[in-house]
């Protein structure tokens, strides 16, 4: 079996390419960045192909704050437009020729119907929930605190639905992800739910909490998306002498004039920090607090678990997947503060309950099954759709 993957930059696709190597089964991973960042993927040249012209463009501008931004999404769509015309072009190679071709959703529709008429299947693999799914609650949740969706294009849904009904199959990494598209008609059965494995070598615990202290950690976009604004709502009621939130990632730019109506006190913003860092802060949090509006499924969760951090999240993480409520963490609504607030005070209160969290995360995760159990799923389900079961 001969599987190759298109994605935009790397995702979680460098991960399940080595998977697919370890399977002997591995052809070529085409991506939009330049080898110069590829190579750190561990991933021998010989299979990589890479299209960089304009998603290098884009990677530069984010690095001086100038992505996502309207004109940008512009180039985000003739991205996919080229990356999809230079792909089909490669693929039409004999030597390309392949069994399957899984592709990041938006990626490859010229290229998946090449595959198809040489008798091979086409994936789509979506990260996240159905495209206009997506972006109608981040559209209602941009009403909601005027603030205008200003990194949305139209024709990115469209030609995400075109790939949706030409695909053998749609894998995503969630429960919730995989409803999405079910609500938004695509047949149950033709939906894949593939959840994200956790690098056990990479995470694990290098220390505990301050007792005396309670130390609420959020990792992610620091966006409306992400729901950070209900968590600072939340924060701000929370009852605790020593009490910190520490907001790391990227922030967007539509956050910055929310941050002046929002109760900053005791909230420090970090951005963007080594993987180093990041296994200290989960090790020494008591708490990591994800209440998105939506998403795939947050790795994050994953990570903070294997270093012995309780979660605080809403099912729209992905969360169900990962954890039992009130064991490792807590699943909570989204878009209620409330709820974040009362849960986060349960913590704060209850010691006892910090460390059975605790305990139960690093318990849990090592049942979560690594990447290389995702691996094994994913080959699975290509010889279920090649005919090789």
């Amino acid at each position: 079996m001969r599987v190759s993957q298109a994605v935009f930059g790397v995702f979680h696709h460098f991960e399940l390419a080595h998977q697919l190597r370890r399977h002997a089964c591995l052809r070529t991973v085409y991506s939009t960045y330049p080898w110069t960042r590829l190579k750190r993927e561990g991933l021998p040249q010989e299979h990589v192909e890479t299209f960089p012209w304009i998603h290098g463009g884009l990677a530069l501008l984010a690095r001086y704050g100038l992505y996502p931004s309207p004109w940008t999404e512009h180039l985000d769509y003739w991205n996919a437009l080229a990356f999809d015309t230079w792909l089909t072009r490669r693929m039409a190679h004999p030597e390309a020729k392949c069994d399957a071709l899984i592709a990041i959703s938006g990626a490859a529709l010229k290229a998946g119907k090449l595959v198809q008429s040489r008798g091979g299947k086409y994936i789509c693999d979506r990260g996240s929930t159905h495209a206009r799914y997506q972006w109608r609650l981040l559209q209602q949740e941009h009403d909601r605190w005027g603030v205008p969706l200003d990194i949305y294009d139209p024709r990115d849904t469209e030609r995400e639905e075109v790939q949706y009904a030409q695909a053998d199959c749609i894998t995503v990494p969630s429960s919730f992800a995989a409803r999405s598209f079910v609500e938004e008609g695509i047949a149950a059965e033709k939906m894949r739910v593939i959840p994200y494995g956790v690098r056990l070598d990479a995470f694990h615990s290098v220390g505990e909490p301050d007792p005396e202290s309670f130390e609420v950690l959020f990792v992610g976009q620091v966006s409306l998306r992400k729901g950070v604004t209900y968590l600072l709502q939340a924060f701000a009621k929370l009852q605790h002498p020593r009490k910190r939130l520490r907001l790391v990632g990227p922030v967007f730019p539509h956050m910055k004039p929310l941050f002046a109506q929002l109760p900053m006190d005791h909230v420090e913003i970090l951005g963007a920090i080594s993987r180093t860092e990041l296994v200290a802060l989960f090790s020494s949090s008591h708490v990591m607090a994800l209440p998105s509006l939506e998403e795939g499924m947050a790795l994050v969760q994953g990570e903070a678990m294997a270093c012995g951090c309780p979660i605080l999240a809403t099912p729209n993480t992905g969360s169900e997947d990962l954890f039992t409520d009130g064991k490792e963490g807590f699943i909570v609504p989204p878009q209620d503060a409330a709820a974040i607030r009362d849960r986060l005070q349960q913590l704060a209160d209850n010691p006892q309950l910090q460390k059975q969290m605790r305990s139960a995360a690093l318990e849990r995760v090592q049942h979560l099954g690594g990447w290389d159990d995702y691996g094994n799923r994913w080959i699975q389900l290509l010889r279920e759709l090649c005919g090789e079961v």
